[in-house]
């Protein structure tokens, strides 16, 4: 599997591009604000044919570019169902202190097709098998994606697991008490060797978040 890192313009967000190889078909995932120009110069220069954009939840810094992606591609959007209205309005994920920080002077439009995904749920694109995993508390639709390549296991994160970290729950649609149910119940079950790719920062790996992740310690100790 090959997977390509953008970092976007504001907040530090990843945005990954899986595929099986150059040439080949490949997955949008997370496409935030500035990086519709930088992910067309890498498609043309790896020679990859988006098939869908994934969104692991519905804040701007992770939609942003998610119109204009769908759009040129002529693919639809895929987002757990209960995040699925901030395609709609995304101001309602921010509250207005955040959304000046992004800009007002935002114009606005939903991608043409959005597909709702469902907890558990299997889907099948360019060739990878990805599984929904609903783990709400950063927001109320935010989703873990787990997938298998030939090197081992793959979660993208989005704003739920980082790095030494989680996600914030002070944001319209967080909680606290889902994230830690969330962490409890869906992360700490993964496999050690899962490589997780988070919403920001750097990629890792389960055991290493189990062994020093101090929010994944204190799930564990109260498992």
């Amino acid at each position: 599997m090959l997977i390509e890192t953008l970092v976007a313009d504001a907040f530090g967000t990843n945005c990954y591009v899986l595929s099986a190889g150059p040439g080949s078909e490949c997955v949008v995932v997370d496409p935030g604000i500035g990086i519709a120009p930088r992910l067309e110069d890498l498609l043309a220069d790896r020679g990859l044919k988006p098939v869908a954009v994934i969104l692991t939840h519905g804040h701007l810094d992770h939609t942003f570019s998610v119109t204009p992606v769908c759009g040129a591609n002529d693919v639809p959007a895929l987002i757990h169902a209960d995040d699925a209205h901030l395609l709609a309005d995304p101001t309602r994920g921010f509250g207005a202190n955040m959304m000046s920080l992004v800009g007002t002077g935002l114009e606005w439009t939903e991608p043409d097709e959005v597909r709702a995904l469902d907890d558990g749920g299997d889907f099948e694109l360019a060739g990878m098998r990805f599984t929904v995993d609903h783990a709400p508390g950063h927001t109320a639709g935010s989703a873990m994606f787990h997938t298998a390549g030939d090197e081992g296991l793959y979660t993208l994160s989005g704003d739920v697991l980082f790095r030494g970290a989680i996600g914030r729950t002070d944001l319209p649609g967080g909680s606290e008490t889902a994230m830690w149910d969330s962490l409890r119940r869906k992360v700490l079950p993964l496999d050690d060797a899962t490589v997780v790719l988070p919403g920001h920062g750097p990629s890792t790996t389960i055991a290493a978040e189990r062994a020093r992740n101090p929010y994944l310690k204190r799930a564990a100790a109260h498992h």
